[in-house]
């Protein structure tokens, strides 16, 4: 069995920055995808941003230059620090971890992005 476990998150002003931390937990094959999704209100969940365990990554268009991922293989542990961040922001961030075939999620932290 697999846990999500996401931190962070809350309500910051736009041009502000929040970080989020998503640890793992379980059975977990050592090749493996980590990354962070989100659902704005009214939207389809959607990939914000993704990194392989040898340290390959992928971003939205929006969040390019703005958002970095990062991950602790040793923790388990998948980072996203988010900067200059816009109201189009605001959305539950759900961490995501794919694992041996099968796809995994957190629970999800909110995320307020006040104008």
């Amino acid at each position: 069995q697999v846990q999500l476990v996401e931190s962070g998150g809350g309500l910051v002003q736009a041009g502000g920055s929040l970080s989020l931390s998503c640890v793992a937990s379980g059975s977990i094959f050592r090749t493996n995808f980590m990354g962070w999704y989100r659902q704005g209100p009214g939207m389809q969940r959607e990939l914000v941003a993704r990194i392989t365990s040898s340290g390959i990554t992928g971003y939205a268009d929006s969040v390019k230059g703005r958002f970095t991922i990062s991950r602790d293989s040793a923790k388990n542990t998948v980072y996203l620090q988010m900067n200059n961040l816009k109201p189009e922001d605001t959305a539950v961030y759900y961490c995501n971890l794919g694992s041996g075939g099968v796809n995994y999620w957190g629970k999800g932290t909110r995320v307020t992005v006040s104008s």
